[in-house]
């Protein structure tokens, strides 16, 4: 039987025009370490700049449905304007290593969803930091979840991982929040704030409708490597802003490492395959070796099908063997690379 990789296995079962998705997460790390290294010192990030401290002041539930003149009224322009398969491109008002917040703007001209991580983050009653058992008191977290656009009818239904790590509270008729929960700590991590149609749209969860879905877009191959340029930009920097929030040191940016990685995640995509060893049995080791990438030690986190660079950082920080490479203090360089929907990063000790 052919071996199906990818996070998104789509089981349908038609019934009285219902469908149902199932989706899985794939994630996978890999460790190359040639000698034990020293330690080395930590290093904390430079203060917010006025614009972050300005927008870190407004309530962020209000920037919904607001349009892209009124974002740059307020807060001014954003750091990145970041293209996505959805719809909508992220405006990504960002410090690079304390708090990052971006908004999509759709094609509507509006703000119709909102992804969040960092500290000081005005996003009441939901406080990124705080406890699992405290939100849930206030917001019960359900399984199953409904959504009415017209005369077409959803169910969000979430499994028990889902509810542990990425709970979904419906807040109004077409808003609602997703909850990232740190598993390791019991802790609010970040937060997106999410119209109805967006939901569709991405699929995070497992989906009962009777009704239609929205269109996917169609892209071109520039389109592409726009989106895939903006989800590394994304990983690298909210890499960092998980790393600040639990003492370990900035990484720097290596381009020969983000080359390997790119490389890698583009072969999984064109072969079919998810694994850290390439068909002809190459591993990391190989694949830095080839483009002369020297380094003390060397690690690798891989996925697959997450929906975009946000959802995908969240999968490795709630992964014990991703966590330990994302968050490991000894590593100070980091390569990105993105091809559709297969993610890699290459993580480095250099001398």
């Amino acid at each position: 039987m052919k071996k199906i990789l990818s996070i998104f296995l789509f089981l349908v079962f038609i019934l009285g025009g219902i469908l149902l998705f199932v989706n899985k997460d794939i994630l996978m790390q890999e460790i190359v370490i040639y000698d034990e290294p020293d330690e080395l010192p930590k290093i904390k990030s430079s203060q917010s700049t006025k614009e972050m401290k300005q927008l870190l002041e407004g309530d962020l539930f209000e920037q919904m449905n607001q349009t892209s003149s009124q974002l740059i009224e307020e807060f001014g322009e954003p750091t990145r304007k970041d293209l996505t398969p959805y719809g909508y491109s992220w405006w990504v008002y960002t410090d690079k290593q304390t708090n990052s917040i971006q908004f999509g703007v759709g094609d509507e001209d509006t703000v119709e969803t909102i992804y969040a991580t960092g500290e000081e983050i005005a996003s009441d009653p939901f406080i990124i930091g705080s406890s699992y058992e405290e939100i849930e008191k206030k917001f019960p977290f359900k399984e199953k979840i409904t959504y009415q656009n017209g005369l077409s009818f959803y169910s969000f239904i979430l499994n028990q991982t889902d509810v542990e790590m990425i709970p979904l509270v419906k807040l109004d008729d077409d808003t609602f929040v997703q909850l990232y929960f740190d598993t390791f700590t019991n802790k609010l991590s970040s937060i997106r704030i999410v119209t109805g149609n967006t939901l569709l749209k991405q699929r995070f969860y497992e989906m009962e409708y009777r009704g239609s879905l929205p269109d996917e877009t169609k892209l071109s191959k520039d389109e592409w490597k726009k989106i895939e340029q903006g989800m590394e930009e994304q990983i690298f920097e909210l890499t960092n802003i998980h790393r600040y929030h639990h003492d370990s040191p900035p990484l720097i940016k290596d381009d020969k490492a983000s080359e390997v990685a790119l490389l890698h995640s583009k072969d999984m995509n064109k072969n079919n395959y998810f694994s850290h060893y390439s068909q002809d049995g190459s591993g990391l080791k190989e694949r830095l070796e080839r483009k002369e990438v020297y380094y003390i030690s060397a690690g690798e986190n891989i996925a697959a099908q997450h929906t975009d660079a946000p959802a995908t950082v969240e999968g490795w920080l709630n992964s014990k063997g991703h966590r330990e490479a994302l968050l490991n203090e000894s590593y100070t360089h980091l390569g990105v690379g993105v091809y559709r929907f297969y993610y890699t990063q290459n993580f480095l000790l250099k001398p």
